[in-house]
This record gives structure tokens, C-alpha cells and sequence, in this order.
């Protein structure tokens, strides 16, 4: 496996976490939070792969056959809650993000690099490499991805709940159709 395709590899497997915080931003979450959440989807983007890659043979069955059904399940968990929460007043509330929240969308997000680390057993000297770019490249997208969700939120006249909701249940859904395809 060369450069390139870790290159490509490490932004395909980013764009959900931008996605997701694309619709945090929106919500006008707290930096710090957002940093938090930022380096959890890295952390785990880069150790599902590792978590694959250590299983090997043995869990890889297991991890190809379930894991959408899992992101599927988590995300629109975490989708759904956002759709319909309200606060005690009744109006919409931007959802808290939490520590166990930003774990589970760190899970959900990155169940598709679960099956990745399979790609590594043979081509091992670049398992360390792939692993630290894919780790990069999910933080800094993550960053990047609620830096314009607040622009946006800004300037756009959505309901970020509603959207933020959206976005992680269709996202759920991409995998889970991708799985079938």
C-alpha cells in the first residue's frame, strides 16, 4: 500500500467525523468539548484499525458481518435523541455533549475502520504510519467540520438539532447500505 492510498483512505475514512461535526458546530457547542470529541474520533479512528489488524482472521468475520448493523444502531440512537429533545419549556434544545455521548459517536463514527485493519496483515511495515495519518487526518477534519458548522449555523437559518439528527442517522444508514452493496 502506497502514500496515496493511505492519503485516500485516511480522508474517506474522516468524512464522517466531519460530518458529525459539522452538526455539533451548528449547535454552537464549546470548544473544549468540541477539541475533546476532536481527539476521541481520532483516537479511534486510528485504533480500530490497529484493534482489526491485532484480531486478525479470528475477529474479522465477526467485524465484517455486524459492525453496520452496530453504527447503524448507534447512530440513530444519537440521531434520534437529537430530533426529538426538548427542554423543560418545550422548545428545541441543542443536545449537551457529554463524555459517554462523544464515546459513542467516537464508536459509531469509526466502526468502518474496524474492517480497514484487515487491509494491513499483509503490508505490515505501514500499519504504524496509516494508523497515525488516519488518526490526524479524523482530528483535524473533525476540527474543521465544527469550525464550519458554526459558520454555517451562523448564517443558515436550520434547526441544528433537527439536521444535526439528520446527518447522523443517513450517516448511519451509508454504512449500512454500503455493507449490502
Amino acid at each position: 500500500m502506497d502514500i496515496l492510498s493511505i492519503i485516500f483512505l485516511a480522508i474517506g475514512l474522516a468524512m464522517d467525523c466531519f460530518a458529525v461535526s459539522v452538526a455539533q458546530g451548528m449547535q454552537g457547542t464549546k470548544w473544549r468539548p468540541v477539541i475533546v470529541m476532536a481527539v476521541l474520533f481520532g483516537l479511534f479512528q486510528g485504533g480500530m484499525p490497529l484493534i482489526a489488524y491485532f484480531a486478525g482472521s479470528l475477529f474479522a468475520d465477526f467485524f465484517t458481518r455486524w459492525s453496520h448493523w452496530i453504527a447503524l444502531v448507534l447512530l440513530a440512537l444519537i440521531g434520534g435523541k437529537m430530533l426529538f429533545e426538548k427542554d423543560e419549556a418545550g422548545t428545541d434544545k441543542p443536545s449537551a455533549l457529554t463524555l459517554p455521548i462523544m464515546l459513542l459517536l467516537a464508536v459509531a463514527t469509526s466502526i468502518d475502520a474496524l474492517s480497514i485493519g484487515v487491509l494491513f496483515i499483509p503490508v505490515p511495515e505501514v500499519l504504524w504510519l496509516a494508523v497515525g495519518m488516519i488518526a490526524m487526518t479524523s482530528t483535524l477534519f473533525s476540527l474543521i467540520g465544527c469550525y464550519l458548522g458554526r459558520t454555517l449555523g451562523k448564517h443558515l437559518p436550520l434547526n441544528a438539532n433537527i439536521l444535526g439528527g439528520v446527518i447522523l442517522i443517513a450517516i448511519g444508514l451509508k454504512i449500512f447500505i454500503e455493507a449490502y452493496l
